[in-house]
């Protein structure tokens, strides 16, 4: 076994070894608003209810690690008191995963990652109408952990009211586990998957994919595809040029067949398995072959 003092290792290094064994974590997917009325949206697994009577929930968006920065969803909170946390589930965690991009300043998150902004009833921040429960809250207080990189923002929010989507509820009303299929997060690209175990989602933090919004209306209309297809067709920094796809294209005979069939969905089921395989780029190139 090795033993390691915090203060002998690089605060990345150490993060790693914090965020890989204190797991599966959950998700905050926190909503806020600036003071001019601008919405964000960006995930965090330094998360947990911490209280009942009174209901309070707490995470903690942690100073950057490379560059001591804070990041939006605090200079919110601290701005304007409010914030919604939705949950996270199976079924939307690629969207989740491509809004934690950095995109500049002023850029709507629900827009980029393809989610639902939907007014809450108390609080001015949106809620994510995807999320199977959100919580609209009041911030109580921010308690600052540090000043260097890789500290922590407590962020003690009380929650004013709460939105279930009844699709997750047993015969009492209680939240169906299965139903809900929560995931959480571990070290690097893993996350678990509460009834199904790990799995992993690339991380879109080193480019800034271009996002659900920049996806054509044909792929978003189409029947074959999910949010979670949307997230990781989005987690792309560029479409891939017309020579790429022609020589895609004159290499796959498969490809080749599926093409001259003219049948629309067959297309879109050849590219929806090469996501499921994590192939995002070939899955443009067939998407876009027949616009050449």
């Amino acid at each position: 076994m090795i033993s390691i003092e915090p203060k002998e290792i690089s605060p990345a290094k150490l993060q790693s070894y914090l965020q890989g064994a204190v797991a599966p974590r959950p998700i905050a997917f926190a909503s806020t608003m600036s003071q001019t009325g601008k919405p964000n949206l960006s995930p965090f697994s330094f998360f947990n209810v911490f209280s009942s009577n009174p209901p309070i929930l707490i995470f903690s968006p942690a100073r950057r690690v490379r560059d001591n920065t804070i990041k939006h969803t605090l200079i919110n909170c601290d701005a304007t008191r409010e914030v919604v946390i939705n949950i996270v589930n199976f079924d939307m965690v690629q969207q989740m995963s491509l809004s934690s991009t950095e995109y500049p300043e002023g850029v709507n998150e629900f827009l980029k990652s393809g989610f639902t902004q939907i007014p809450s009833d108390i609080v001015k921040p949106y809620r994510v109408a995807e999320s199977p429960v959100q919580f609209e809250c009041k911030v109580n207080e921010i308690i600052a952990l540090g000043k260097e990189g890789g500290a922590g923002n407590l962020i003690i929010c009380e929650v004013v009211k709460i939105h279930v989507n009844e699709t997750i509820l047993d015969e009492n009303g209680d939240i169906n586990p299965e139903k809900i299929d929560l995931v959480s997060r571990m070290g690097a690209n893993w996350y678990s998957r509460a009834k199904a175990g790990l799995f992993e989602v690339e991380k879109p933090l080193q480019t800034l994919g271009i996002g659900v919004d920049a996806i054509p209306d044909f792929v978003k209309q189409s029947p074959v595809f999910d949010g979670n297809d949307f997230g990781k067709l989005g987690n792309i920094n560029s479409l891939p040029t017309n020579e790429e796809i022609d020589i895609f294209v004159k290499q796959n005979f498969a490809v080749k067949g599926v093409l001259s069939s003219d049948d629309v969905q067959k297309i879109h089921w050849k590219a929806k398995k090469y996501l499921d395989n994590n192939d995002t780029l070939s899955a443009w190139k067939l998407l876009l072959a027949k616009g050449i």
